[in-house]
């Protein structure tokens, strides 16, 4: 019996020890991928531990494996890939301390991994089955990652996840992508620091229409946590919000919050919102046709899954003013290819999947990570997402 098995990224950090006079870093490979940093954690204090994932052919593949050995984490659901290279992940750091993660993913063996080379046994002898978010972002991992977790429910093995810690930090990240669209505050920034400001012959000036949004009508798809608390956000500006979501909850309901059907959600709203788990039914929601239900400058945020956009669909629509901006944080392929053609569309501003990432979300993921295995071990699993 293994007391936790874990499937996900296998990858090799490198840290920035130093940068030279011209910006050129210094850096020290690391192994890391949070799955087996959690089974590292768990066999220091004696735990019987297995991965499963996939590394390259390479001299860092070979170097990931060894290192698991020597931590005590079985290998044996480690597969190699000889036609793409190990996950690499490039680390530096802000100004405030903060680290800044560049992936060489594009994509890395952990991505390629499929349904077929799982090592079933492993979960079959789990206590505890554990898997990264990663593994969520790319297929076929994204699918491998699925189909693991309905085969541990088949076998009575609890999956525990670690829910809503990131709700506050994606909401704001989401008010913040819309005024970002209405006020075009970095571009203003950016023309001061630039000298316009200075020789203007005004005391003021703008270079886009600023748009007030008071009266207007934010739209969300899907209204769970994550879009209550966006909603709260939403009508602290004064706006009407309106939701489609599959369940209707009195908490929703009592903040003020009108729900609709998909089409009355497209035709009124001014901003749409996508705030809703991916699923079979909105992988592509935002195509051409529900495009075209919508008001002429629509404007659409999306920090939820890339998937649930029809990219091409979406750049044409930005092209042609149908739709005024995009503020997007996620796209259908992270990190992001050269020839998604969002890169080159009009009026839209795309972060690195960064919404969820603040220091107490964070916080939150690693207490209540720590709770959950404390709660398995005393008989009384919480978090369980297939009972």
């Amino acid at each position: 019996m293994t007391d936790v098995v874990a499937l996900g990224e296998l990858l090799i950090d490198f840290a920035c020890l130093k940068t030279d006079a011209d910006g050129y870093p210094t850096m020290a490979a690391h192994p890391g991928g949070a799955p087996a940093n959690f089974l590292a954690a768990l066999s220091k204090f004696g735990a019987k531990t297995a991965l499963i994932g996939k590394v390259g052919t390479d001299a860092f593949g070979k170097i990931l494996t060894e290192t698991l050995k020597k931590a005590g984490i079985e290998t044996r659901g480690l597969v190699t890939a000889d036609d793409v290279f190990t996950t690499l992940a490039f680390v530096t750091f802000d100004a405030h301390g903060d680290r800044e993660f560049s992936f060489s993913r594009k994509p890395g063996a952990d991505t390629r991994l499929t349904f077929d080379e799982l090592e079933l046994s492993l979960i079959d002898e789990a206590r505890v089955f554990h898997f990264g978010t990663l593994s969520l972002t790319d297929e076929p991992a994204r699918s491998a990652t699925y189909k693991a977790v309905a085969y541990a429910k088949e076998k009575g093995i609890p999956v525990c996840n670690v829910p809503n810690y990131g709700g506050y930090s994606v909401s704001q990240f989401t008010i913040a992508l819309m005024l970002e669209a209405c006020l075009h505050i970095g571009h203003h920034d950016r023309t001061v620091h630039e000298g316009k400001w200075q020789n203007s012959p005004d005391w003021c000036y703008w270079d886009y229409p600023l748009v007030e949004l008071a009266g207007k009508t934010f739209g969300l798809l899907g209204c769970g946590r994550i879009g209550i608390h966006t909603a709260e956000a939403a009508k602290g500006l004064g706006m009407h919000v309106i939701a489609y979501n599959r369940s209707q909850s009195q908490a929703a309901k009592d903040l003020g919050v009108e729900f609709v059907d998909l089409d009355g959600l497209f035709a009124r709203s001014d901003v749409l919102a996508l705030q809703m788990p991916l699923a079979d039914f909105n992988v592509g929601i935002i195509n051409k046709e529900n495009i075209a239900k919508m008001k002429d400058g629509v404007i659409i945020l999306n920090n939820s899954r890339g998937q649930m956009v029809v990219e091409q669909d979406l750049a044409d629509a930005l092209n042609s003013g149908k739709v005024a901006f995009a503020g997007l944080d996620v796209v259908s392929t992270e990190p992001i290819r050269a020839d998604n053609p969002l890169l080159k569309a009009k009026n839209c501003i795309i972060t690195p999947h960064m919404s969820w990432g603040s220091q107490g979300s964070r916080q939150r993921i690693m207490d209540c990570t720590v709770n959950n295995i404390r709660a398995f071990l005393n008989g009384t699993p919480e978090n369980v997402v297939n009972p």
